[in-house]
């Protein structure tokens, strides 16, 4: 058809459809034909909405925070209490991993496990990077608040704390693409919590 024509697609719709192909694969096992075919478009129609597939990962990144990170963070800092608060986190992003509506895992874990290959973007491994320490960081300032309220010991190691319990969750996720079920990835989540001493 001539000028004027509409896009064969939403952008934002796009966003959702590509996620669980990223989620799934990372940035490198996601090829470019899969994501169009995601959308139902061709090739040219995704690059003249997004430019490449750097810009498409980075922006559908930004969809799984905001969508999906940005629940677990919320209720990690609304729930008084520190240990509970702790402890639910785990338990909710047990439940976002093993949820079947999308890809099992954590797709910033799935893409950082290849991040390091020449053929990731330095953008593509920045922003991951980012993510994860962000993740940490959350984590880490819970544990402090927890730390000033009485909820936690003063003498307490709160940034050795805060990686234990993110690399706890990251395990988790590996855990879950290997098909761990939901019942026993619960069971780690108590004997990650018996390490809050009293």
């Amino acid at each position: 058809m001539g000028r004027g024509r509409p896009r064969e697609f939403d952008p934002e719709m796009a966003l959702d459809r590509v996620l669980p192909v990223f989620w799934r694969d990372g940035f490198e096992g996601a090829s470019v034909q899969e994501l169009a075919a995601a959308v139902g478009v061709s090739k040219p129609s995704l690059y003249a909405a997004y430019g490449n597939k750097e810009a498409l990962f980075l922006a559908a990144l930004e969809r799984y925070l905001s969508a999906f990170a940005a629940g677990l963070v919320e209720q990690l800092e609304s729930e008084p209490d520190g240990r509970a608060a702790v402890r639910q986190y785990l338990r909710d992003t047990v439940a976002l991993y093993t949820d079947r509506s999308h890809p099992f895992g954590c797709l910033i874990v799935t893409a950082a496990t290849t991040s390091d290959s020449a053929a990731v973007p330095a953008a593509v491994r920045s922003a991951l990077c980012a993510s994860m320490r962000k993740a940490a960081t959350v984590i880490e300032e819970r544990l402090r608040r927890a730390q000033r309220d009485g909820h936690l010991r003063e003498n307490a190691d709160v940034s050795a704390m805060a990686h234990y319990f993110h690399t706890v969750t990251s395990g988790l996720s590996v855990q879950a693409k290997a098909g761990t079920s939901r019942e026993t990835m619960l069971l780690v989540v108590d004997e990650a919590m018996k390490s809050w001493a009293a």
